[in-house]
């Protein structure tokens, strides 16, 4: 009896580990962070678009329905990458191609003509745009460079030289354009990279010098240091700049603490310039007032907390950097936008991601949130291997009957 009693007691502790099978894969959080962002994304749009999109005279959902567009392929291409292994994009071949496409895209660029501006910084009408494609190449192909080159890493020839020139011709090719936000947020990266993969700060200092010079060259080589020189005194000019911070103001002055009320915003038809795209965080704001722009940059900064959590338990030095890129990319996209529209730093210009309309910038940031479900799935499927291991190693000193086998004593 007392042998079936310990063998039906041992039953239920063999039946626990299929308890796993009903646990999520990745990282949660990460994953209601997104839906929420890009949830408040679709409200925000549709409720900053559909003035515009009546007076021009199209549907009042139009950007909406593109926005949802996007938002479903960019989803669809996060799911699949979520379910590989993140360590695939270290392969040469992968790496080539990738930035091959990149670079090629970026000079394609350089012989668009539609745009009456001159900025052109879009193919097939503006609705691809690759320097959205090369930050994310660049933090790709960075971490699996910086990884496999641990050893050299410090190096003037082997470690800053080759970094440098990698991230100074692709960022000249962005400034051509020209695109000085994304410019910058690229030189950004690249410093940040190296430093995550244990480069010195007088390294990284010394690299930016480089990076600098590298891209001034490929602007020079390119014939259009002209274009440059005309478009700088743009960004100097108060007239011009001024009017775009100063409607953002105004619309986050009149939001005050609660908002005027979702849909209400009159700057948003009164000539606040893009208020879908640039602006959308100061229609975001009058409509939802200061408690709702509280809301959007703690949701930023949550997803700078996962990310962080995420790198720190990635298995390898490529999941850390990737990790750790992507996120600190995201973070800074949007904390460079907002800061913009209240005036805290100079004007820039780029989208504020998962809620500025634009199929780029949203399919672009939701491969990296694939990237990063890759490597939390990847994680959590190592640590529970070892914790099966490590299990065995303790079923492996009991008998099939749940017993420990112990000595028995003898009489001598």
């Amino acid at each position: 009896m007392g042998e079936r009693t310990m063998m039906n007691t041992s039953k239920p502790s063999t039946q626990q580990p299929k308890r796993g099978l009903f646990r999520l894969t990745f990282d949660t959080p990460m994953l209601i962070i997104v839906m929420c962002l890009s949830i408040i994304g679709l409200l925000a749009v549709y409720s900053a678009s559909w003035s515009h999109s009546l007076r021009v005279g199209l549907p009042a959902a139009y950007f909406l329905g593109n926005q949802i567009k996007w938002l479903f392929v960019g989803s669809l291409i996060a799911s699949i990458l979520s379910l590989f292994d993140y360590k695939l994009l270290m392969r040469k071949e992968i790496l080539l191609l990738m930035m091959g496409i990149t670079v090629v895209m970026l000079i394609a660029v350089m012989f668009v003509t539609d745009d009456p501006s001159g900025l052109n910084r879009g193919l097939l009408r503006g609705s691809v745009q690759p320097s959205e494609l090369a930050k994310l190449s660049v933090i790709i192909y960075l971490s699996a460079w910086l990884t496999s080159r641990q050893e050299q890493l410090n190096k003037f020839t082997f470690g800053l030289v080759p970094v440098s020139i990698i991230v100074g011709f692709i960022g000249g090719l962005i400034a051509i354009q020209p695109d000085v936000s994304a410019t910058i947020t690229v030189f950004a990266l690249g410093g940040l990279l190296f430093f995550l993969s244990g480069g010195s700060i007088r390294h990284i200092l010394l690299m930016l010098v480089l990076i600098i010079l590298v891209g001034g060259a490929v602007i020079l080589v390119s014939d259009r240091a002209e274009r440059i020189l005309t478009f700088n005194p743009n960004l100097q000019n108060i007239d011009s700049i001024s009017y775009h911070i100063q409607r953002s103001l105004e619309a986050v002055i009149r939001g005050g603490w609660f908002g005027v009320g979702i849909g209400k915003s009159t700057t948003k038809s009164t000539g606040l310039p893009v208020p879908w795209t640039d602006s959308i965080f100061a229609v975001l704001v009058e409509e939802t007032g200061i408690f709702g722009g509280t809301i959007i940059i703690g949701l930023f900064i949550l997803l700078l907390w996962r990310g962080i959590v995420i790198a720190q338990h990635a298995p390898d030095l490529f999941g850390k950097l990737l990790a750790g890129g992507v996120t600190f990319w995201i973070v800074i996209e949007a904390f460079i936008n907002i800061g913009v529209l209240v005036n805290l730093i100079p004007f820039a210009g780029n989208a504020l991601p998962f809620l500025s309309s634009g199929g780029s910038s949203l399919v672009t940031t939701m491969v990296g949130i694939g990237l990063l479900m890759s490597i939390s799935r990847v994680s959590k499927a190592e640590n529970n291997k070892e914790n099966r291991n490590s299990n065995a190693a303790i079923i492996d000193l009991r008998w099939r009957n749940g017993r420990r086998d112990l000595p028995r004593y003898r009489r001598s």
